[in-house]
């Protein structure tokens, strides 16, 4: 089936949803299938594996806990709302903020749901942690941090004349909370108070996710640019017109920046 899930690679496996609500484990070697698994509806949402599982969220409300080599499902989570949001990972605790309107942390081993916060809000955008902190965009128009050890909201960011959805997700580097949003800009906020350190207007939205290696954030959008921008300052460093818009979030390795654009190429840079 047509795909908007990326793909996770693990143990020579690589996972992947489908709209057709099939998660599929082929081998990475040569693209043979070796296990399918059926949710309720569309699985939107990049898998992601962990101590053996593959965490996965379909728009039938649930988030699956698949395991890794055979399939077999381990563990479920009912919500109240689609699971749009993959899930962040850290301390053996999977995080997903779901479109219920509440962060929730799972327990990876067991499927225990140990944290729950209600943040009143639609949300798409996975979670960022950082600092015992967890931050992310929601559809009304906010970027929230919430304490993960007192289960509460600290600080919540809206813009003061700009007011729409954050789908991107946040990424942390040089204390700063950077995320894109359908407002055409990119923002920086103090990763403590949620105060904007610096932000920059693109020419159109930006619903992919930042990406930050070292002191630079790389952002692509629907305006057909790649911006480099150092991290602390927001100073541009260089943009580049792939002549095409991207939604998907750039990777980075081996010293080279990956971009896919939605005309169908896959472009290569020595940032």
């Amino acid at each position: 089936g047509i795909g908007e899930s990326s793909p996770a690679v693990s143990g020579g496996l690589v996972f992947v949803g489908d709209l057709a609500g099939v998660v599929h484990a082929v081998r990475a070697a040569d693209g043979k299938g070796v296990w399918t698994f059926k949710t309720g509806s569309e699985v939107k949402a990049s898998p992601v594996v962990s101590a053996g599982k593959v965490l996965v969220g379909s728009y039938d409300g649930v988030l699956y806990a698949l395991e890794a080599q055979t399939g077999k499902l381990a563990w479920a989570v009912k919500t109240a709302g689609q699971v749009h949001s993959s899930a962040s990972i850290d301390g053996g605790i999977a995080f997903i903020a779901g479109c219920d309107g509440f962060l929730r942390g799972v327990r990876i081993a067991d499927g225990k749901e140990v944290i729950t916060v209600q943040t009143g809000s639609y949300t798409a955008s996975s979670p960022a942690l950082a600092g015992g902190r967890a931050y992310f965009g929601t559809q009304d128009n906010e970027v929230l941090a919430v304490d993960l050890k007192s289960k509460k909201i600290v600080w919540r960011y809206e813009h003061p004349q700009r007011k729409f959805p954050y789908t991107s997700s946040p990424a942390i580097a040089a204390g700063l909370v950077l995320i894109g949003g359908k407002d055409k800009m990119v923002h920086a906020l103090d990763a403590a108070t949620g105060k904007e350190k610096w932000s920059y207007m693109t020419r159109a939205r930006v619903e992919s996710s930042p990406l930050a290696a070292g002191t630079v954030v790389y952002v692509t959008g629907a305006d057909n640019r790649i911006y480099a921008f150092d991290a602390a300052s927001g100073a541009k460093k260089w943009e580049h017109d792939a002549g095409a818009a991207m939604t998907a979030s750039p990777a980075a390795a081996h010293g080279r920046l990956i971009v896919a654009t939605v005309d169908g190429r896959v472009l290569c840079f020595a940032p």
